[in-house]
């Protein structure tokens, strides 16, 4: 909420029986200028994408991003435009899935928000998922995060919603392509979902335990009822 501060004008000079009240020069109000315009303020002169990549700490991160994933969608809308090859159509998309499923999972999210996840598979050949976040004293850029996070369940929405259309209208050969990205959309919009909720309960657990820290068994138990708390708050 910005405060508005208002600057107090002095006390115009009295006027007298032989002094000249004081003149002065009054311009005409102009189409698109004076207070019928309107100022103009900082917010204004940062609206728009330039502002939204100006206040952006990683312009060019966000930039690829959003790059990646709008050529993905517009190459499939409009390849039938310009080719008749079904071949060339799908190479080109699958290309550009997997390359936004890439830059989203290591670089994207790593950079814009601080989280990162990938499948390890140990030695019993269990695979297991490995959540990474950024300390929580460095927090992330609200632009970066709004935007990040607008990306990753946006485009997953709109890739459904062209799976519908191929099955109204049935083209059924370009539904492996849609379910290829819906998986690619789906797997990181559940990693990045787990490992924003895995650096939530690990921040928060961090902060129970330094200053909850009580002695005794009471304090134990305090804790730990707490701890428990957050954990149900922040799910498992």
């Amino acid at each position: 909420m910005s405060t508005t501060l208002q600057t107090i004008e002095p006390d115009e000079p009295t006027v007298t029986a032989n002094s000249q009240p004081p003149t002065r020069n009054v311009e005409p109000l102009r189409p698109g200028s004076g207070a019928l315009a309107g100022s103009t303020t900082p917010g204004d002169t940062e609206a728009g994408l330039v502002g939204v990549f100006r206040q952006s700490a990683h312009p060019v991160v966000l930039f690829v991003l959003y790059l990646f994933r709008i050529a993905a969608i517009a190459t499939y809308i409009l390849c039938g435009f310009f080719t008749d090859n079904y071949v060339v159509s799908t190479v080109i998309v699958v290309v550009l899935l997997a390359m936004d499923f890439w830059n989203c999972r290591n670089v994207a999210g790593r950079t814009l928000v601080g989280l990162r996840f990938w499948n390890q598979v140990d030695d019993n050949g269990e695979s297991y998922w490995i959540f990474e976040s950024r300390d929580p004293s460095r927090p992330a850029n609200p632009v970066d995060s709004r935007f990040f996070w607008t990306a990753l369940y946006v485009f997953p929405t709109l890739w459904l919603g062209l799976f519908f259309v191929s099955l109204l209208k049935f083209n059924l050969s370009f539904i492996p392509i849609v379910m290829l990205a819906l998986v690619f959309n789906v797997t990181n919009v559940i990693g990045f979902t787990y490992a924003d909720r895995d650096a939530k309960k690990r921040w928060a657990h961090n902060v129970v335990s330094s200053n909850w820290s009580m002695g005794g068994l009471g304090g134990q138990m305090l804790t730990g009822v707490v701890k428990n708390s957050v954990g149900r708050v922040f799910g498992s």
